[in-house]
């Protein structure tokens, strides 16, 4: 009996392609740290080769070098990342420890932020070019109130050992925290985020409901306040 013939192989199929939004996707996340080293100065040569890419490519889904800079800059600002990171930290940690990992995120998304935009600016593109895109006012407060709401999230197996709401708490949490960013503070020899985390819970004072740090001290021992 005759063997039968070998079977024909599969054609192969061709991978599906990128579509236009996923590759720009693509070439923002090689662009970003080649902008925060370089600014503006960055060519798209350099961008393409750390992409993988042609050169050509990044024309077909970005008009101009300036488009792929707003890209990115957008991109830096977007807290898509930091929200999501706020989302995986384990509810069954001590607040001590959510709070302490909340600060460490936002901590780096700031950081990511001024790398981009102080390079940028560093680099001679203060504003970006006529018409390119900004992040509108509801874009930002929208920002801030998803951060503020990640953060309350977070709070939330804690709502009834705090004296405060869980958004005021996650408000003076940010708002500690940005402020601290923007002044240098964190790092270094400032606070770090578990201090941060530690103070926002504890305060400052060892003692704080004792009757020293309650009435201000005259000559003849506590006086009243009026």
């Amino acid at each position: 009996m005759s063997e039968p013939p070998p079977s024909e192989p599969a054609p192969r199929r061709r991978a599906p392609g990128m579509s236009p939004e996923q590759r720009r996707a693509m070439i923002v996340a090689a662009a970003l740290p080649l902008v925060a080293e370089h600014g503006a100065a960055v060519t798209t040569a350099r961008i393409a080769r750390a992409a993988g890419i042609g050169e050509a490519t990044i024309f077909r889904v970005f008009a101009d070098k300036d488009e792929l800079l707003d890209a990115c800059v957008a991109e830096a600002l977007s807290p898509g990342h930091v929200l999501r990171e706020l989302g995986s930290i384990d509810l069954e940690l001590p607040l001590p420890e959510r709070l302490t990992e909340a600060a460490e995120a936002m901590r780096a998304h700031l950081e990511r932020i001024g790398a981009v935009v102080g390079a940028l600016y560093a680099s001679g593109r203060r504003r970006g070019r006529p018409g390119g895109e900004q992040p509108a006012q509801d874009d930002r407060e929208a920002s801030a109130r998803a951060l503020r709401e990640a953060v309350a999230e977070l709070l939330e197996p804690d709502r009834d050992a705090l004296r405060l709401p869980l958004e005021k708490v996650a408000a003076i949490f940010i708002g500690t925290l940005f402020a601290q960013m923007r002044g240098g503070a964190l790092g270094g020899d400032g606070p770090t985020p578990a201090d941060l985390a530690d103070v926002l819970l504890h305060g400052v004072l060892k003692q704080p409901h004792s009757q020293s740090h309650s009435r201000p001290q005259g000559p003849d021992g506590p006086r009243s306040v009026a």
